[in-house]
């Protein structure tokens, strides 16, 4: 099954997650470290940000690789079959060291200000580990719910879901293994430190498990209108 992965789809996935990674973490450093906004500003920018060019990558790399660009999405693929393990492990891997390079490239364009390729966060976010997994658990089960139906907005919607939640959930949604790895390595406003990043990604785990469950249970079995 590995050997039938071309590169194309792991490109996709590696480049998806690297845009995706700079977007969350640029967008925060822009508007605070240049244009030196209030955090509550730069929380809003950075939600547009995110929600702009998170549709976009889906509908560019979508047909390619059907833009995971996320480990729990993954995870949730391979459960409903629809990637093998090896095609997962190896999407998984890709969407990490794409994150890791985004970050790097993010550092680079704001050297100025950073002036460094990584830096490990001490930036605390403890006391909102529920929030990931609200945040994760509505990813999964819109996802799941747009191809079950068909959806031709699906970039859209979850660019909106996504852009929605960071401003409507207490960890500011990271949802997404591969992110939150990512912002361990940047010691900015956009980080996390890294005991706090393992508790989001068990949190993120817990709640893409809990959206597929409910999917299966409830909603997988019927038939909707497109």
């Amino acid at each position: 099954m590995t050997k039938q992965i071309s590169r194309g789809e792991l490109l996709a996935e590696y480049l998806g997650s690297m845009f995706l990674v700079m977007a969350a973490v640029a967008s925060m450093l822009f508007f605070t470290y240049v244009l030196e906004s209030t955090k509550y500003v730069a929380l809003l920018a950075n939600a547009i940000t995110v929600a702009f060019v998170l549709c976009v990558l889906i509908e560019m790399f979508g047909p390619v690789s059907g833009a995971h660009f996320n480990p729990i999405v993954t995870l949730v693929m391979l459960l409903e079959k629809q990637v093998s393990a090896g095609k997962a492990a190896l999407f998984v891997l890709v969407q990490t060291l794409g994150g890791i390079t985004g970050t790097a490239l993010t550092h680079l364009m704001f050297w100025d200000e950073i002036g460094s390729l990584f830096l490990v966060s001490e930036t605390v976010r403890s006391y909102v580990y529920f929030g990931e997994v609200i945040g994760t658990f509505i990813l999964v089960l819109a996802i799941l719910m747009l191809i079950k139906t068909k959806s031709n907005y699906l970039p859209i919607m979850v660019g909106l879901l996504v852009g929605g939640q960071i401003m409507a959930t207490s960890s500011t949604m990271v949802a997404n293994p591969q992110v939150t790895i990512a912002r361990i390595l940047t010691g900015t406003i956009s980080g996390i430190r890294p005991i706090d990043g393992l508790v989001f990604i068990v949190m993120q785990v817990v709640g893409g498990l809990l959206a597929y469950g409910v999917y299966r249970l409830v909603f997988a079995k019927h038939e909707y209108k497109s």
